[in-house]
């Protein structure tokens, strides 16, 4: 069937219901840009031959389908950008579980559900009411789910800039947003990007544990501790174990530190809400999670990515940088004959932090 083109007045009027689609579906702000990432595209390439990525191996795999959306996906003229807000304000105050190196770090995005298949769920309902309001045009929802620049889309797109830590900040909103997008052959306005306002600020760089903020807009991911501890599935390097404190999922550093974050505007949506205590919990409780717990308290979570086997080696290493304890000691001396050669390495390595 033929559909007649949509005037520009009918684009403007779509884009302003899908504003407010994007509100009724939970997400915090959506704005559109074209495809074009050239700049973004020449760093990616500089960061992959920098072997800057790790054992990240996907980032190397599409060529340029992550960069032009459409050799991914034919046909895609637009992006559609959504963020959707993640703090939430009555949690355990973050600097203070820091400080306690007897508790768990986990970083605040993953202590609720897992974003990924619920923001798609969303983005795929926002695209049927597209459809239905002016038929006849593709959709395909996208949630790092594929080959994706879904930062530079979204400073494009106007949802605010790359910050000095490479997380995009919102003068409006702050950081703490996940995104995803909706590729599309439905020419709709475009918008105008905001203005980077770090200026002179390098606080997010003075924070890191690791110094993985290489330089401003540069991050060394096989420094960075949300890597170390999630992305990184073999040994942690020994001269950096140390510096990950009680981190233990991810970290957000960088963020607590950035002065754009006092506007952070907290979340709607409540599978974000934290679960099973994990905001304010001790290392040796979930050091003792048997495989089975491990599998039932993370269903659902970003935490399950990890692995059972990565949970126990980044939680070993945690206990290695905690306060010197018989109950700690002897929680490490349980996994010392693990039947994993990871996990044993990593304790005998905190048991010798505490004279072990």
């Amino acid at each position: 069937m033929e559909y007649s083109a949509p005037t520009k007045a009918d684009l403007i009027k779509l884009k302003s219901h899908i504003r407010g689609w994007a509100e009724e579906f939970g997400f915090s702000d959506f704005g559109v840009t074209d495809t074009d990432i050239s700049v973004a595209e020449q760093y990616l390439f500089s960061w992959l031959n920098k072997k800057q990525h790790g054992e990240m191996t996907y980032m190397e795999k599409h060529g340029t389908r992550r960069t032009k959306p459409d050799s991914l996906i034919p046909d895609t003229i637009r992006i559609l950008s959504f963020k959707m807000n993640y703090w939430k304000e009555h949690t355990e105050c973050p600097e203070e579980i820091l400080r306690n190196n007897n508790l768990a770090y986990i970083s605040r995005y993953a202590l609720g559900k897992d974003y990924h298949k619920l923001m798609r769920r969303r983005l795929k309902k926002i695209s049927d009411k597209i459809s239905q309001h002016i038929p006849g045009y593709q959709f395909r929802p996208f949630v790092d789910s594929a080959p994706v620049m879904e930062k530079p889309f979204a400073v494009k797109a106007g949802l605010g800039w790359m910050g000095k830590h490479t997380n995009i900040i919102d003068k409006d909103s702050g950081s703490w947003f996940f995104l995803g997008e909706l590729y599309t052959n439905l020419p709709l306005p475009i918008d105008q990007a905001q203005k980077d306002l770090c200026g002179t600020c390098n606080q997010c760089m003075t924070a890191c544990p690791t110094n993985a903020i290489v330089a401003p807009y540069q991050l060394d991911a096989t420094l960075c501790i949300s890597y170390l501890t999630i992305e990184h599935k073999t040994s942690i390097p020994p001269h950096l174990r140390t510096l990950i404190g009680n981190r233990i999922f991810g970290c957000d550093d960088c963020q607590l530190v950035c002065p754009w974050n006092k506007y952070a505007t907290e979340t709607d949506v409540q599978e974000f809400a934290p679960k099973h205590l994990l905001e304010n919990i001790d290392l040796i409780t979930l050091f003792y999670w048997s495989p089975e717990e491990y599998k039932l308290n993370t269903a659902g979570s970003p935490l399950n990515r990890v692995g059972y086997e990565c949970w126990l080696r980044n939680i070993a290493v945690a206990l290695g940088n905690s306060s010197s304890s018989e109950r700690v000691i002897k929680a490490l001396q349980s996994r010392l004959n693990h039947s994993s050669a990871l996990v044993r390495e990593h304790v005998s390595w905190a048991l010798q932090q505490h004279n072990h």
